[in-house]
């Protein structure tokens, strides 16, 4: 029998890798879970019917000066409606400000924002147009300040692309792109790649990228763990690629349990204030 060359086993090997990877890619991707899969076990996800939290905002510029302002939020489920409130309690310049968010279930109606500014003594609303425009000197959108842990089901069709780790945790990575050039243009987003946890269903680190296709932002969750049985996000960090401007939220005091009164999502209540 004819012995082989070092060479020729080495190219052998070669080819029976090149010939198994495909196949090994394709099974390994049949498995993945689709990203609409994904989105609803995100949505799904337990958040309790009401919770109560204290929210730190660090607002960090490109030479390091850091704004700093505390408020106090709620949030609560009427069915498969949400309605949210911050109330903005320190520094002096922006106590009593107010943000509130009626987000409806239905996919062709529009969710109702409103924004309360002491200086104007005056509420403003929010259009669906406006979503996409950075929320009181963050690096969040006022859409992203909605959604919260949750993802939009109807502004993006998804597609899982992969494996990866954060922190230490497998996650699955989903493609998200918008459905339309408008809701594109309304979102300011391009492209979302979300890495999702699959043992929790959190998205742990998110990448979007903006419409002319370059890199905006990153924003990490981290401080995930428990409060009376359900999963909570305790710290978000935000990197602004394009100005490197940082914004870091910290949630503490976080209860699902005392629950919320009604009375705090209204109009007279945010320009009332706690």
């Amino acid at each position: 029998m004819k012995t082989l060359t070092r060479h020729t086993r080495k190219g052998l090997i070669t080819v029976l890798i090149l010939a198994i990877s495909p196949a090994t890619n394709t099974l390994q991707a049949a498995d993945w879970p689709t990203g609409d899969e994904i989105a609803q076990r995100i949505n799904a996800r337990d958040e309790g019917e009401a919770v109560s939290r204290n929210l730190t905002m660090e607002m960090i510029d490109r030479r390091g000066k850091k704004r700093v302002r505390e408020t106090r939020g709620f949030r609560k489920y009427y069915g498969d409606e949400k309605r949210s409130v911050i109330f903005y309690q320190q520094p002096k310049n922006v106590k009593d400000t107010a943000f509130m968010t009626y987000d409806y279930p239905q996919a062709d109606v529009d969710d109702d924002q409103w924004l309360y500014l002491p200086a104007m003594r005056k509420v403003r609303r929010i259009s669906a147009s406006d979503r996409g425009d950075y929320f009181l000197g963050t690096d969040f959108t006022y859409e992203d300040i909605k959604l919260e842990s949750k993802v939009s089901i109807a502004d993006y069709t998804r597609k899982t692309t992969g494996e990866d780790e954060v922190d230490g945790h497998h996650c699955y990575v989903v493609e998200a792109l918008p459905v339309d050039d408008e809701t594109a243009k309304e979102l300011g987003y391009s492209r979302v790649e979300q890495c999702v946890d699959d043992a929790i269903w959190m998205v742990r680190r998110s990448r979007f990228w903006d419409t002319r296709g370059k890199l905006l932002k990153t924003i990490h969750t981290r401080g995930i763990r428990q409060v009376q049985g359900i999963w909570t996000q305790h710290h978000l960090e935000v990197e602004n690629h394009k100005t490197s401007h940082r914004t870091v939220f910290t949630f503490s005091e976080v209860d699902y349990v005392k629950g919320v009164h009604d009375g705090v999502f209204t109009q007279k209540a945010i320009r009332r204030g706690l």
